[in-house]
């Protein structure tokens, strides 16, 4: 009966375990890729989102609010570019513009995604070290920077340094290779120059810029700097609250949006997982008043020979202790065991494999405790109730 009893709070804390490490994985790998960008980077992007409101009604009927969300945008240029540097505090200013271009290597072409920087700033802002070569400088023509997937991955042969290739008719050089990032994103781009990138990229225009990533001197002040550079840009755009078609982030804030809803997510599930935990309290707590029942006349004996109701209580407190004690293990054992399995089972059926475990050993510390005190908490009526058992009464029992 005990280890019926068991099951339930193995299975609930199994659950916990496993589904919180899956929520510290995924804040663990926000960390990463966010984190990277550094609590020092603001980004300015195209776009505004605002909630519209608005109201319907009609004859014989009421009114009602509905509520949707509208989306204004309009190309950041170079001038906006100009009006980030002339903010104080500011380290770095880099001007961006993204998108296809074909690539032709050795009689073989692909699509690939191009990004033209400002030489200076991005140097001194990448995040993703060089495997070979070098980043790229100001004043460079024809050279390009290449992710570790496209020199890999994009040709039959890998592309190498000094090694020249054709984007849409014109020559570039490999100067340097970038490591792979794992977050996916500079590994499958090509870096060259903002105003080579232009000439190959369709549509790019002479003042189209499609996001700014701005380096602040002192992380302390991103949020003062990020609430300047918004209202620089909008006195300079002549934009209101109402109007705005542009978005101003700080990857800071970002990665607390991200990690607050990866927390929400975490505990739902986790209360999810928590009723198992409640279904086998109340099997402790069956099995305990079954156990006081088959244990009547041991307990009026013991309490004839002088055992106080104290003692009684507590005899049958730490025996359901035990058991969820004896529970926790084994679902602490179970729990890290799918921690450690999930991430490679997922990695061998497709996509999934980017799933990851992080198993804190607080966690495992308090889904002890918690079967404890979940098992002993059960017990307590039962023991209460074991405790006011009188002797005379006890020992008459069969």
């Amino acid at each position: 009966m005990h280890w019926l009893t068991i099951i339930g709070i193995v299975i609930g804390v199994a659950a916990i375990v496993a589904i919180v490490s899956i929520g510290e994985g995924a804040q663990a790998s926000v960390q990463e890729r966010l984190g990277g960008l550094g609590a020092d980077i603001i980004t300015v992007s195209p776009g505004f989102q605002r909630a519209a409101g608005g109201f319907r009604g009609g004859f014989g009927g009421g009114g009602g609010g509905n509520a949707a969300t509208t989306t204004s945008a309009k190309n950041l240029t170079s001038r906006d570019v100009q009006v980030v540097k002339s903010v104080e505090g500011i380290s770095f200013v880099n001007g961006m513009i993204s998108g296809r271009a074909d690539v032709s290597f050795l009689a073989e072409s692909a699509s690939v995604n191009v990004q033209g920087v400002d030489t200076l700033a991005w140097s001194n802002m990448v995040t993703t070290e060089l495997e070979s070569g070098r980043y790229l400088n100001p004043g460079d023509t024809n050279v390009i920077v290449i992710g570790s997937r496209i020199a890999r991955s994009t040709f039959k042969q890998p592309l190498v340094l000094n090694r020249d290739i054709t984007i849409e008719g014109r020559l570039f050089k490999i100067v340097g290779i970038l490591k792979e990032s794992g977050s996916g994103g500079d590994d499958n781009r090509i870096f060259m120059p903002i105003e080579q990138a232009r000439n190959v990229i369709e549509d790019a225009g002479n003042e189209k810029i499609d996001s700014i990533v701005i380096k602040v001197k002192d992380a302390n002040f991103v949020t003062e700097r990020t609430s300047e550079i918004d209202s620089r840009l909008m006195l300079s755009r002549h934009v209101t609250n109402r109007t705005k078609d542009f978005t101003v982030t700080s990857s800071q804030a970002t990665l607390e949006r991200v990690q607050g809803v990866t927390e929400t997510f975490t505990l739902f599930l986790g209360a999810i997982a928590a009723v198992s935990l409640i279904v086998g309290a109340v099997g402790i707590a069956n099995t305990m008043f079954t156990s006081v029942l088959e244990k009547t006349k041991e307990i009026g004996i013991m309490k004839a020979i002088g055992a106080r109701n104290f003692d009684i209580m507590m005899i049958f407190l730490l025996n359901s202790g035990l058991v969820g004690l004896v529970g926790g293990f084994l679902g602490v054992g179970l729990g890290s065991a799918i921690s450690f399995v999930l991430p490679n089972f997922l990695s061998g059926i497709g996509p999934g494999g980017s799933v990851r475990t992080v198993i804190p050993a607080s966690l495992l510390i308090e889904a002890l405790l918690i079967s404890i005190i979940i098992g002993m908490i059960a017990g307590a009526i039962p023991a209460y109730r074991a405790s006011k058992l009188k002797p005379v009464d006890a020992l008459r029992y069969e």
